[in-house]
């Protein structure tokens, strides 16, 4: 599946400009170790964190992507890094379990 077929979907919305991508995978987790030990390239992480580490995280492993559920944001100065990372940040209206499901339906 790629992002932009995720972000034609009501209630997800790119955050960052950061280029198409595939996304091959999930992980759904706000504890930043268990991510940081089961992540593989090409997933889309869907958290209610949003602070810097969790870019680094993302950026670590190259995740596709980071959903932030349940309508959270993050800060201007996490998404420049997540953009010059090459992170692309999405907010979703909806609950992470939701997103989960949504993602399952699209084949991730």
């Amino acid at each position: 599946m790629k992002l932009s077929q995720l972000l034609d979907r009501d209630g997800f919305t790119l955050m960052n400009a950061v280029g198409d991508r595939d996304v091959t995978g999930g992980i759904c987790g706000d504890l930043l170790s268990w991510v940081m030990a089961r992540g593989k390239r090409g997933m889309a992480w869907v958290t209610v964190q949003t602070h810097m580490n969790v870019v680094a995280v993302a950026s670590l492993h190259e995740f596709s992507c980071v959903i932030l559920a349940d309508g959270c944001v993050m800060d201007e100065e996490a998404l420049r890094k997540a953009e010059t990372e090459g992170v692309a940040i999405v907010s979703a209206a909806h609950p992470a379990y939701a997103i989960c499901g949504i993602l399952h339906d699209m084949g991730v």
